[in-house]
């Protein structure tokens, strides 16, 4: 449990979520769980001030380490580089440095058929997830070069396979995509780490999902060879943990791919 002790992490999108079996419910506060299993310092940010509290009250009374949570919401209609300056001065103020920026929070309105999206839902899924990572990698760089530290960002198969109902969510995660591979060819000699993981975890969304839209469900979300989904904290968090050891800097500028258990594939 000390594995990252004395290490500061940023987790967007990392508020307290459950599956209705009180697993787990979300891949970020999954991170954020095996993360502090380790030891390390962490800022958790989100647009539910009430879910990050949570968060915070039963990841510091469990695993006694530090927890700083931010309200931090990047939309079209913000001032998101004054958001996420915030958040980084925050964390230095409170830790003193940041090792590892784990850009997860995504918002969308997933179901809706390309022809059906509106230009606010488009705009929904491209701030909160591709803007996002953009601002925050920006603004953690510097702090990241000092301390030779690690980026991990999210895609998804929504974009590799072109899943039905998920344009605004796909095209994010493809931009993000984009943007993980250029910062890991040009912020390699700065010895900085930078990976993006396409999930596939049973989170409580993927369970709303389920729910409100069942035939795009039964389109788009396929058991994997595996038998399971990923597991929030033991497989998507864990792997997260390995990504931030420096055993691993030889995989920087790969994408590696998490299909519910089937491991790591550069």
């Amino acid at each position: 449990m000390s594995f990252l002790k004395g290490k500061t992490a940023i987790i967007t999108g990392a508020g307290r979520a459950v599956l209705s079996d009180g697993r787990c419910g979300s891949i970020g506060y999954g991170i954020a769980t095996a993360y502090a299993k380790e030891g390390a310092n962490l800022v958790i940010t989100g647009r539910n001030v009430k879910k990050l509290e949570d968060a915070k009250e039963e990841l510091e009374r469990l695993y006694g380490i530090s927890v700083l949570t931010v309200q931090a919401d990047v939309n079209a209609g913000a001032d998101n580089e004054a958001v996420v300056a915030n958040v980084v001065q925050k964390t230095i103020d409170t830790f003193g440095s940041i090792d590892v920026l784990i850009n997860n929070a995504q918002a969308s309105a997933s179901g809706v058929p390309l022809a059906d999206h509106t230009t606010e839902q488009f705009h929904l899924a491209v701030y909160s997830g591709l803007y996002a990572a953009f601002y925050y990698m920006k603004a953690c760089y510097p702090h990241l070069k000092e301390t030779k530290g690690t980026v991990i960002n999210f895609a998804s198969g929504a974009g590799l396979f072109g899943n039905f109902g998920q344009c605004a969510y796909a095209a994010a995660k493809e931009g993000i995509r984009g943007l993980t591979r250029v910062a890991a060819t040009e912020w390699a000699k700065d010895g900085i780490n930078v990976n993006i993981i396409c999930p596939l975890a049973w989170t409580a969304q993927l369970e709303q999902f389920k729910q409100a839209y069942p035939e795009a469900f039964k389109e788009n979300v396929k058991m994997p060879p595996a038998g399971h989904y990923g597991d929030s904290e033991l497989e998507i968090g864990r792997v997260c943990v390995q990504l931030a050891s420096p055993d691993f800097k030889y995989l920087t500028g790969e994408t590696l791919t998490l299909e519910g258990g089937m491991g790591l594939r550069p």
